[in-house]
This record gives structure tokens, sequence and C-alpha cells, in this order.
């Protein structure tokens, strides 16, 4: 039982490339606005139609350019949930929602199911956010759709409600065996709500892996930018290892001599994989290049106290002279935050940072 997808699409300037197969999974797109995720949906509904390539479900084939094959949206079986929600605005919740069933009583029930009880005869005009959703959900079910298509659809709610639906959510697509494609720009959305992802860059697949994997260890730029990596720097191999530009040091990644990685191009660090370095027996003794890999001695630039932690914007205080190295980002607890800064920059001491080694993200591309 699987999706499968190999189309392509000119939408003007854009062109949509895209290749997956999804189990019986929740599967994931993540891009960012604009790289042609919702695209990808409406061409899988049968709203768009892609200029070439092959949809299946299940075995059964809903496109093929080849064959001329082309079902209408209205017969392919797939439930869509809209970024908007795409309710009729001149019909009642429950007839909205009858619009699905067909049935009375299946609607009614969906109306229970979804806590809409008492709310049957308003209309969409005068719903929340959150009862809106609720009822764009129910009446997709009500459809009985083979699978589901799900575009952002907690992007225009507060992160209250959108915390008690996701809770929701989550019941309804394990009730439904999970056959669900969803899209989002939110990395931790994603990662909360789905098995699988896809990131999507410039209307391509550029990587498909479990969501583990793939947020410890992105294969590309666009993976790690997307997954939420702040720090990032180009790679140059050189005779003493490999030299990240951009923060002004060399690196010694899990699993190299220091000398290997010419393939490399970039590479990228977590703001919470930092450790600080308070014993002076652990600082180096020397500034020379061997000594310095994974290691920054660092000019704070700003202290931000977030919700539950503490960012550190900082930059290598021992960069090349002409270096313009980048800012870069670690994040503490904020018990941890304040002994460190008790121990270096309370007390003038500098305040030296290490890379972990096995927390090195290495990228080709």
């Amino acid at each position: 039982m699987s999706l499968y997808v190999d189309i392509e699409k000119a939408f003007g300037a854009f062109h949509l490339k895209v290749a997956f197969e999804t189990a019986d999974e929740v599967f994931a797109i993540l891009g960012a606005s604009g790289c042609g995720k919702s695209l990808t949906l409406k061409c899988i509904a049968g709203i768009e139609r892609p200029d070439r390539g092959v949809i299946r479900l299940d075995g059964r084939t809903l496109f093929d350019s080849e064959k001329r094959i082309d079902i209408p949206a209205r017969k392919r079986k797939i439930g869509y949930l809209f970024q908007d929600y795409a309710l009729f605005p001149n019909m009642t919740v429950f007839e909205n929602i009858l619009c699905g069933a067909g049935d009375k009583e299946l609607a009614r029930e969906l109306a229970a199911r979804f806590y809409l009880e008492g709310k049957e005869q308003l209309y969409p005009a005068q719903l929340s956010g959150g009862q809106k959703q609720r009822v764009a959900l129910a009446r997709m079910l009500a459809a009985k759709p083979d699978y589901l298509l799900l575009d952002e659809p907690f992007s225009a709610l507060d992160n209250y409600l959108k915390s008690k639906l996701e809770r929701e959510l989550m019941e309804v697509l394990d009730d439904y065996g999970r056959r669900v494609l969803f899209v989002s720009h939110d990395r931790n959305e994603v990662y909360r709500l789905t098995d699988r992802i896809a990131v999507m860059e410039n209307g391509e697949v550029a990587d498909i892996r479990p969501k583990r994997e793939l947020f410890e260890a992105p294969r590309t730029l666009a993976a790690t930018l997307l997954t939420g990596c702040k720090n990032v720097t180009r790679l140059e191999h050189r005779e003493d290892g490999l030299y990240a530009l951009d923060w002004g040091i060399y690196l010694r990644p899990a699993g190299t001599d220091g000398l290997s990685g010419a393939a490399y191009q970039y590479a990228a660090v977590r703001a919470h994989y930092f450790e600080a370095v308070t014993e002076t027996s652990e600082m180096p003794e020397t500034l020379e290049p061997p000594e310095m890999s994974n290691m920054l001695m660092c000019e704070i630039l700003r202290e931000i106290e977030d919700t539950f932690s503490m960012v550190v914007l900082f930059r290598n205080r021992y960069g090349e002279q002409t270096g313009d190295y980048s800012i870069l980002t670690a994040e503490f607890s904020k018990e941890e935050w304040a002994g460190i800064r008790v121990r270096t920059v309370l007390q003038n001491r500098p305040l030296w940072l290490r890379i972990p080694e096995q927390k090195i993200i290495l990228m080709e591309r």
C-alpha cells in the first residue's frame, strides 16, 4: 500500500520535479515557502495537472502522461485539507460536513468526534480558527478517502491552539492508519507529527530519510538549514586539514584523520552542541592550527535570554586578520550558562567553546 509520485510541472518560471514513494506512514515534505510543496499536493489531488509523469495510489494509476490517464479529482479518493480550510461560507457546519458524508448519521458522528456539538448550525464566519480546522477535518474524513493530504494545517493558528489541535490530529492519524502526506515549513511541527521527511528546495527533493536520521546528520545544505541549524561554514581542504572559512578554525570531525574530506563543501554544528571549556588545563597552549581543531576562542557579541535557555551570539577572536567571520550561535540552559559566565566572563577569562567531533555535520552540497 503506497503512494508513488514522479512528476514534473512548469509553473511560469518555476519548475517542479519531484519523485518519492510513501508507505503506510505519515510522510512529510519540509521546505521553505515557494519551494513547491503545495503545488505537489495539488498535482496529487488532481487540482493541478502535471506536464509529465506518473502518480499511483495503491497500484491504481491516478495520472500517467504517456498513457493519457488523468483521473478527475472527485474520483481519486484523496482527502485534501487546504491551508485556509476552504469551507463553504454559505453552508452551516453540519451542511459542510454533510457535503463530504452524504449521510446525516455519519455527519452527526463526525461533528461529535471533533467537538462540534452545539455548533452545527453556525456558519464558518462565526467560528474560530480551531473550529474551522475541525470542520474541515470532519468534512474530509466524511468522504472516507484512501489517502490524506494536509497542507500546512496549523499555519494560521496561535501556539496554544496549535498544540491542542496537534494532539487531536495525532489521534486522527493513528485511527486512520497513518496514510498521510503532510507539508510544512515548520521543522518542529514536522518532527512531532511525521515518520519520514523529504526536504524540498526549489521544486526538487534534496533528501529523503527517517526524521531522526535527517535531523542528526543532514546530507545537504538545504536540509541542514531547514532542520534549524544556525551555524554553517564553507570548507576548504588544506594541507593541515579541513579549514572552516567562515569560522577561522580547523575542524577534525569524527571518522576522519583531519586530512581527508576533500569532497565536503560545508560543515555545521547545532547551537546546543557547543561545549564550554572552563578548565585551564583543557585550553589550547598555542593558537597554531593543529591545536585549534574544533576550538573557538569567543568574542561574545550578545547574550539573549530565551524562554528556557540562554542564547549566546559570538565569533572567533583569533581568526585570520583578513577573515570576515560569521556570527555563531550557542545555546545553553540558563543554569549552565550562569555557571560558565561566573568562571569566564565575570573573571575576565577567555571563553573557549569546543565542538565535539561526533557532532560536526559534513555536507557535500
